[in-house]
């Protein structure tokens, strides 16, 4: 039997480590503490480094929320129902995650689901309008747009 190389790091080491992960990107504390439990870190290791990184401002819940929530709006269109669904699933606060959903502008928010659902209506071969605005309705709520939003658009793209 093959036996795995375990590596082990100093408070030290592990603590540089985690800051250039942090440093690479926005991270939420649950990817963070995931990351810690990796290295093999035990309970106090793993509170101390968090509690530096958060200190020095490596690690900020507030901003991961924020840029998480910009990014998956602009870059893969999502509505705010997926991004609060997946930002509680990282255990983000309500706090933070209304701040973060307060980032996305309102009436950028309508124009980007309005030319999505366009975009997805009209490259959507089906014959059947009943099949097709299920299709569209399907791919728009799997993203985590709001239900009035989609029925009132598919409403306005059947006539």
């Amino acid at each position: 039997m093959k036996k795995e190389k375990q590596t082990s790091y100093t408070l030290k080491e592990a603590t540089a480590k985690l800051m250039k992960f942090c440093a690479y990107q926005d991270r939420c504390h649950k990817e963070v503490e995931s990351k810690l439990r990796e290295m093999n870190m035990i309970p106090e290791a793993r509170q101390e480094i968090i509690y530096q990184l958060i200190q020095e401002n490596f690690l900020n819940e507030e901003r991961f929320a924020k840029s998480y929530a910009r990014g998956k709006f602009n870059i893969k269109k999502w509505g705010k129902i997926r991004i609060i669904r997946e930002l509680k699933l990282r255990n983000i606060s309500r706090f933070n995650i209304e701040s973060a959903i307060r980032e996305i502008p309102e009436n950028e928010y309508l124009s980007t689901f309005h030319a999505l659902a366009e975009k997805k209506w009209n490259n959507t071969n089906e014959n059947s309008t009943i099949k097709k605005k299920k299709k569209v309705a399907d791919y728009l709520f799997y993203r985590g747009w709001e239900s009035n939003l989609v029925y009132e658009k598919l409403n306005e793209l059947e006539e």
